[in-house]
């Protein structure tokens, strides 16, 4: 293990992410133009065992992009965004972060980590601490916030993701829905610059899907840079400024939620959108 300084990335120039037509360089929204690329992700690759989960994949963010990645059970979505904070520990490639390239220093990783907030499908709250615990504990540890400034922070995050009322209360008390909104304000207690979601609707009940939504739209349009792994076809077509579809581990195709709706370029683009719209 080393323990010299995180190394500081020098991006390369902006480039496509592979040598089909449907993944050349992407028409950045005018929002975004002159904004820096906070996420660089080149040639990645990520196996298990035998089984390669991620082949080749780059892909560039910039900051207070929306991005939505979509695609089948076992295209590597979940395992990219797994492997931008490291939970997952990719193969071969480049990832670098907010200027910080991911290597086996652990202060870089520390670094990066601090920087990038996760929502899982399963909410993963600590069953035996209140909600106002859950969300003061990171800060606490790991960022040294006094207890009282720390729980001052989760009130108001509490009062942003619209449950105020339930900081007394134990995750087992809580809807699927609220303990959702609780998991994304423990992330955002951790002043992240981006957020990862994965599925976070997935395990909720139909009714509960819009609370969590209505909260991510509004983390979009503070300007939070996001990437967001969702079936939800309408909360892309509204917030994305980019769709990317994965298939076996590839990066298939990336474009504006116009482009990816109505005019994609790949087969198997085509086949996945007409068996879920």
């Amino acid at each position: 293990m080393t323990t010299q300084d995180p190394v500081i990335a020098q991006p390369a120039p902006p480039k496509g992410v592979g040598e089909s037509a449907s993944a050349t360089d992407f028409d950045v929204p005018q929002r975004l133009r002159g904004q820096s690329d906070i996420i660089i992700t080149e040639k990645v690759d990520k196996w298990f065992g035998d089984f390669q989960a991620l082949d080749d994949v780059s892909l560039r963010v910039k900051e207070h992009e929306i991005v939505v990645i979509l695609g089948p059970s076992g295209s590597g979505k979940s395992t990219y965004i797994r492997c931008l904070n490291r939970l997952e520990e990719h193969d071969a490639g480049r990832i670098v972060i907010d200027g910080i390239e991911m290597n086996e220093d652990v202060r870089a990783l520390q670094a990066i980590r601090s920087e990038v907030g996760m929502v899982f499908q399963q909410f993963n709250l600590f069953p035996h601490l209140s909600v106002l615990s859950n969300i003061t504990l990171g800060p606490q540890k790991v960022r040294h916030m006094p207890k009282l400034e720390a729980e001052d922070l989760a009130m108001q995050l509490l009062e942003r993701v619209g449950i105020p009322e339930q900081a007394d209360k134990f995750p087992s008390q809580l809807s699927g829905g609220q303990q959702q909104r609780v998991a994304i304000a423990r992330a955002l207690a951790m002043q992240p610059k981006i957020m990862l979601f994965d599925e976070p609707t997935s395990a909720l009940d139909p009714e509960m899907i819009k609370e969590v939504l209505d909260v991510m739209r509004e983390l979009a349009e503070s300007g939070m840079t996001m990437l967001v792994v969702t079936h939800e076809m309408g909360f892309a077509r509204e917030v994305a400024d980019r769709l990317v579809f994965f298939d076996e581990g590839k990066l298939v195709e990336q474009g504006t939620p116009e482009h990816f709706f109505t005019n994609p370029v790949e087969e198997r683009t085509k086949l996945f959108l007409s068996q879920i719209l």
